[in-house]
């Protein structure tokens, strides 16, 4: 019998971790496809990117598709491979040896908890860091594509607070010019139009000097436009992030560690205030009840994020346990069916991330425990329906 477990366990094994490998791989490129496709394709496609570069943003975008293609991947591979164990009868022949379905699928849970721990090193650190590398790299090729080359008869939008067109561009002699000023990125304080210019690119500084001739402008102060000529006019751009830009990131890019040094720096600025002698006890009551709503309002975001990386880091679990008995009972060797059954189960299961993001400014619906809801059903039915298929009911 102890021979024959471990066959069974190591056939099993194999069978899973070649499928594994198989529905991560077509996942993950799907995924990168998806990322791909409105970023670096119509780049390489006007021959802007050279494939050093985009092999390095494809293996930077490559960890954060992980985060949803190491689960997805373990649901489809046990509902493929335990969906043909039992069609061609191998369930039926392990229990009539005298093996029961949960003493042949341990190791099968040994690797799905061992794939939730690789899940929360992708989700809390490699992941997010990844990400913020993939967007840095591709904004400052962006500016320095803008920057090097202001190709003509497009808008260029990638330099931060301006908006640039030229009608031509003749080795750095430009020809009908417009430039926008902009403020907080969307407002236009400024318009200049110019019939001819100059740019020329200070790479050591990351300066853009842009010498505009017969230039016309428009400034606007309060909504009023105010009009003026200039025969010479120079525009100096500067490419070098600012500091705030350059050491911080979006809380949805942060690691597990930041979002915790954030949330702790944000209710540090916001702690209750001492009593004050002017101040009555039910003033003070009050202003603390005031406190901590806002508090609660600012960070609710920040501990979403956290909740939400590491809920994701179990999902594998939860698509086992749910994948394996499913398998059995669907009964079909059909590799499409595995596939359609998956993707629903995948779209339920982030349906809830998405409710619980849409609420992450609610913090009365406590947005941050709604993302553990999806693992706490998965693995609840998925126990009840390993009981009742071990039990042959």
């Amino acid at each position: 019998m102890g021979a024959c477990l471990r066959t069974l366990h190591a056939y099993l094994i194999r069978q899973v971790l070649a499928s594994l490998m198989l529905t991560v791989m077509v996942f993950t490129f799907v995924l990168l496809l998806a990322n791909a496709l409105k970023e670096i394709i119509p780049l390489l496609v006007n021959r802007q990117l050279s494939f050093g570069v985009v092999a390095q943003a494809v293996g930077l975008l490559i960890p954060f598709v992980w985060v949803f293609a190491l689960p997805m991947g373990m649901l489809t591979a046990t509902l493929l491979i335990f969906g043909r164990f039992s069609a061609d009868q191998e369930l039926t022949a392990m229990r009539a040896s005298g093996i029961s379905l949960v003493s042949a699928i341990s190791p099968i849970l040994l690797l799905s908890v061992a794939l939730c721990g690789l899940s929360a090193l992708v989700n809390m650190e490699i992941g997010p860091r990844c990400r913020v590398a993939y967007t840095d790299l591709l904004f400052k090729f962006k500016v320095q594509l803008a920057s090097a080359q202001l190709p003509e008869g497009r808008f260029i939008k990638e330099i931060p607070g301006y908006i640039f067109y030229c009608g031509e561009n003749r080795g750095g002699e430009l020809r009908r010019v417009m430039v926008f000023k902009l403020k907080d990125e969307t407002n236009v304080v400024m318009t200049i139009r110019a019939p001819r210019g100059k740019v020329a690119v200070d790479a050591r500084n990351q300066v853009i000097d842009l010498s505009l001739y017969d230039a016309k402008t428009l400034t606007f102060n309060e909504g009023k436009p105010t009009p003026g000529a200039q025969a010479e006019l120079t525009v100096q751009v500067d490419l070098k992030p600012t500091e705030a830009s350059a050491h911080s990131a979006a809380i949805s890019d942060m690691t597990f560690a930041q979002l915790w040094d954030e949330l702790h720096e944000m209710e540090r600025r916001l702690s209750v205030p001492q009593p004050v002698g002017n101040m009555t006890k039910e003033q003070l009551q009050w202003r603390r009840l005031q406190l901590r709503v806002g508090l609660e309002e600012l960070t609710e975001p920040v501990r979403f994020q956290m909740h939400r990386q590491a809920a994701f880091s179990f999902a594998c679990l939860g698509f086992t346990l749910v994948g394996i008995p499913l398998g059995v009972r669907m009964h079909r060797r059909e590799t499409n069916i595995g596939i359609v059954v998956a993707l629903l189960l995948v779209a339920l299961y982030y349906s809830f991330i998405l409710v619980g993001q849409a609420l992450d400014s609610r913090p009365e619906w406590a947005p941050h425990l709604l993302v553990w809801l999806p693992n706490f059903i998965f693995q609840a039915v998925g126990a009840v329906l390993l009981w009742r298929v071990n039990r042959g009911i």
